[in-house]
């Protein structure tokens, strides 16, 4: 969840009340919000080392969809509503006095890179130094979070008294777009600044968005003067400043909903420092095909709740008169629905600032913290139910049980990891149709769902190299493939594989290993040439580049079965049912050497599926 600094002292004064540290965590608490700091003992102990200090600042944990709390403006009208102190804001578009809009006009070309715009103006914004710098906050926050750091969304802001609408959003190869970028004092081509910005750590990591594309998005006024180049960099002739009286806002997407969201967002919660509060200035935006749109669209989502689902949810007993009260205090507008015979509607209108409310269940969550959790009456639930474990689970309980009897520690590493990990470094070549991939991964550690438990056991034991030997990890736990024939496309499997890592290889104590785990599973031992033999397991060697040449075999397991004597015969050709559940063996160098390991491992992994049994029937009471 991102966490939001607010200056304390300003803070106290938006809300009118100075409150203890305890008092402010209760009332954060109340809301739904987490008080994760109060800088003041630090301040204060700075100071008196006589030592510069910045003044105490509260950091408040803000749940990811409420980005309406993500500014001290945001949270400190949202507690004031709250509290009963204010009513919702009524958010309004006002039209320009010369009753003409700023127009932006959009060219077809940006198809190619960010085809959607919206814009808006704040008219006649008093900054105050706090104030002003919120406002940058604000839109770093929303870059952050739901912007997916600019990839989706990008914000740029505007002094509008430099530049002369209308507007025009195009796209253009970066060597034919040149402007003095913001904090530079000479011109620059789009070509030049990808260069220039490497170097700077907090451009650098986006001009990836951009930079291998043909064409580049470009924001130019009626002289050609440049204001923006999304998403990496504003003009430095157009640049916001204290003395900045009229704020032109720019917003350019890949998601037309995210585009929505972060305007909206961004100009009602700044719309608070207009002449005329909580009023914006929309702007027509002319779209390729000629279609016209004003925006921001800040007209109010009208959604219906019942007085009997909210109880339903909670255990009360509200009327809708009580409930249209408390969702007052979130922020909606809400009154009892006059249509409703029945008296049990409440009519809710959604605020441009709440898109986190998408179904009924969010205004009941509404309600209820509006009540208070705390407050919530304790009930029996209506049902009696008798849980058992799952038959996996009692499964993975036996094979833990045992393996840390053994002197095995168990571990528990991460179930996603890097595609080189789940197969390279194990000397394992990709099909392609194995592991699940993550479309959008944040960073190259977490690129796949893991086929295998052995990577995170090699992984460990990398990291905890410095202990004294022998090194005895275990781990019995999931691991997902793709499966066409389920719905999801993939399926989880429960895995059990234990490593030993000492100054020899211990072959001995995996096979060890294995074979306690099949004494408890009651899974007897017998040949591979055993075609009598209906029940049990056996290894045969193998051929495996993950493991050293000869010192490899895989597990088979023949599943309980009334065997005939054309079964006999199918098992001496070879046409058995023996399936292949496991491996085991001595790793090879190469892979201990990709996990930096330098000390010899054997390993063993297999499958708990085929050892699961039907469920027992519950008990019923009669």
């Amino acid at each position: 969840m991102p966490t939001v600094a607010v200056d304390k002292e300003d803070l106290w004064d938006r809300l009118g009340y100075k409150y203890s540290a305890e008092e402010f965590d209760r009332l954060l608490f109340e809301f739904g919000l987490e008080l994760d700091e109060d800088t003041t003992e630090e301040v204060e102990a700075l100071k008196k080392k006589g030592l510069p200090a910045e003044r105490p600042q509260l950091k408040i944990e803000i749940p990811a969809n409420r980005y309406d709390l993500l500014c001290i403006e945001g949270i400190a009208r949202a507690i004031r509503v709250f509290l009963g102190r204010d009513k919702p804001p009524e958010y309004k578009l006002v039209q320009p006095k010369d009753g003409g809009f700023i127009t932006a006009t959009i060219a077809p070309e940006t198809k190619q890179i960010r085809p959607y715009f919206a814009c808006a103006v704040l008219r006649n914004v008093k900054f105050t130094p706090r104030s002003y710098e919120s406002f940058i906050d604000l839109q770093d926050k929303l870059h952050q979070n739901i912007c997916r750091r600019r990839q989706f969304v990008a914000i740029g802001t505007h002094d509008l008294d430099t530049l002369k609408p209308p507007f025009s959003y195009e796209a253009r190869p970066p060597k034919d777009i040149q402007f003095v970028p913001l904090s530079k004092h000479k011109s620059y081509t789009a070509e030049e600044l990808m260069t220039v910005y490497e170097s700077e750590k907090h451009l650098a990591k986006y001009l990836p968005i951009i930079k291998d594309s043909p064409v580049y998005p470009i924001i130019y006024d009626s002289t050609r003067q440049v204001a923006s180049m999304p998403p990496i960099i504003n003009s430095d002739h157009s640049k916001i400043t204290l003395d900045t009286r009229n704020v032109w806002v720019d917003v350019t997407a890949t998601d037309e909903t995210k585009l929505g969201v972060v305007i909206n967002i961004i100009t009602t919660m700044f719309s608070e420092y207009c002449e005329e509060p909580f009023t914006i200035e929309p702007c027509k935006v002319i779209y390729p095909d000629g279609t016209e749109r004003i925006t921001p669209d800040l007209a109010y989502l009208p959604m219906t709740t019942h007085a009997s689902y909210v109880n339903s949810c909670t255990g009360l007993t509200l009327q809708a008169v009580d409930v249209a009260r408390l969702l007052e205090r979130m922020t909606l507008t809400a009154a009892v629905d006059e249509s409703d015979a029945t008296g049990d509607s409440v009519a809710v209108q959604v605020p441009p600032t709440r898109p986190d409310i998408l179904h009924e269940c969010d205004l009941m969550e509404d309600a209820a913290i509006a009540y208070g959790f705390n407050n919530l009456p304790d009930t029996f639930p209506h049902t009696s139910t008798v849980a058992q474990p799952l038959e996996l689970s009692k499964l993975s309980d036996i094979i833990r049980r045992e393996w840390a009897l053994a002197g095995f520690t168990e571990v528990l590493p991460l179930i996603l990891c890097s595609h080189e990990e789940n197969f390279d470094w194990l000397n394992r070549k990709d099909p392609g149709t194995l592991a699940v991939r993550i479309a959008n991964p944040k960073t190259l550690e977490f690129q796949v769902v893991r086929t295998s438990l052995l990577q995170g056991l090699l992984k460990t034991i990398r990291e905890n190299r410095s202990h004294s030997l022998p090194i005895r990890v275990f781990e019995s736990s999931d691991v997902v493939i793709k499966d066409t024939k389920m719905e999801r496309q993939a399926r989880n499997v429960r895995h059990a594989a234990a490593v030993w890592c000492n100054k020899t290889a211990g072959f001995e104590v995996v096979h060890g290993m294995l074979d306690r785990a099949m004494q408890m599973l009651e899974v007897p031992r017998i040949a591979s040439s055993d075609t009598k033999a209906t029940h049990g397991y056996y290894i045969k060697e193998r051929n495996d580049p993950t493991f050293f040449p000869g010192r490899a075999a895989t597990i088979y397991y023949r599943r309980p079965q009334k065997r005939t004597s054309l079964d006999t015969l199918k098992h001496a050709f070879s046409l058995n049912g023996d399936e292949e559940i496991g491996v085991l063996g001595i790793l090879h160098p190469t892979v201990l050497e990709k996990f930096e390991i330098g000390y010899p491992c054997s390993a063993v992994e297999f499958t708990l599926e085929p050892f699961r049994k039907a469920a027992s029937p519950v008990a019923h009471n009669k």
